[in-house]
């Protein structure tokens, strides 16, 4: 039976198990018994790709079958800095899962940094490894630099990161309507953007500091980005009549 390695976002952790991916997303949200219910967010990764930073030994040894016959679900293998030491290249599909366990597999797809709009502000959901909500003036393609520069006084080696829905306040912070933005604290966020229009040497602004554990993929925009220094992979997301179509079940759960 093939032994799959996966890197989990929440949380952080390298894991390898005898599951295909569809079948380890759902042990990741609903466990094996229904015991556990809880969002999964996972890739896949190219073992030939990771070879160098792999435990092949230790992953033959672990990833056997239980006595009645089972496969191993999971055998983590690390639970600490793992996207940092994964080359980006060996990344293949991201899933989604609900807390149901339906689930949304994406591709890597072309980022044009063209479509990016200027003096639009942005709200990013940091995913791994750190987990801050940031309010900033700079694009994706300008923020993944900013975040993993080592020029900067603070950075990460690698981030995973997406862009979150802000509708009208993404121009106007101050008269613009949040009508249909879910957020708990629509005043905080406000006040966050509106420094960021009016400081203009201020490119970021922490709106929340920890994670609750639950993402709302109903408000993702364009996709999922994950990047190193001046590499950048892209993720493109669909849009709510797209998942509506094409993915129902993933859809409806959320």
């Amino acid at each position: 039976m093939n032994t799959y390695v996966y890197l989990s976002v929440l949380p952080e952790a390298l894991i390898a198990s005898m599951l295909p991916p569809k079948d380890f997303a759902e042990y990741m949200a609903t466990g094996t018994r229904r015991k556990t219910r809880g969002q999964a967010i996972f890739f896949e990764v190219d073992q030939d790709i990771a070879r160098n930073i792999l435990p092949a030994e230790y992953i033959s040894k672990r990833c056997i079958r239980k006595p009645d016959g089972a496969p191993k679900s999971s055998v983590y293998l690390t639970i600490y800095r793992a996207l940092e030491h994964l080359p980006l290249k060996s990344l293949k599909s991201l899933f989604l899962v609900t807390e149901d366990g339906r689930i949304l597999e994406l591709t890597k797809g072309p980022y044009d940094v063209k479509l990016e709009k200027p003096k639009q502000l942005h709200l990013y959901q940091e995913l791994c490894p750190v987990t801050p909500i940031i309010a900033s003036t700079l694009s994706p393609s300008e923020f993944a630099i900013e975040m993993t520069s080592e020029k900067e006084q603070v950075y990460i080696p690698k981030l995973m990161f997406v862009e979150l829905m802000l509708d009208q306040l993404a121009y106007d912070p101050v008269r613009g309507s949040a009508h249909n933005l879910p957020y708990s604290d629509i005043g905080h966020l406000r006040d966050c953007l509106i420094i960021l229009k009016n400081e203009e040497k201020k490119s970021r602004k922490t709106v929340q500091r920890t994670f609750n554990g639950t993402l709302l993929y109903r408000t993702c925009t364009n996709g999922f980005f994950v990047a190193s220094k001046d590499e950048l992979i892209y993720y493109p997301y669909p849009s709510m009549q797209q998942l509506e179509e094409q993915n129902y079940d993933f859809w409806r759960s959320f």
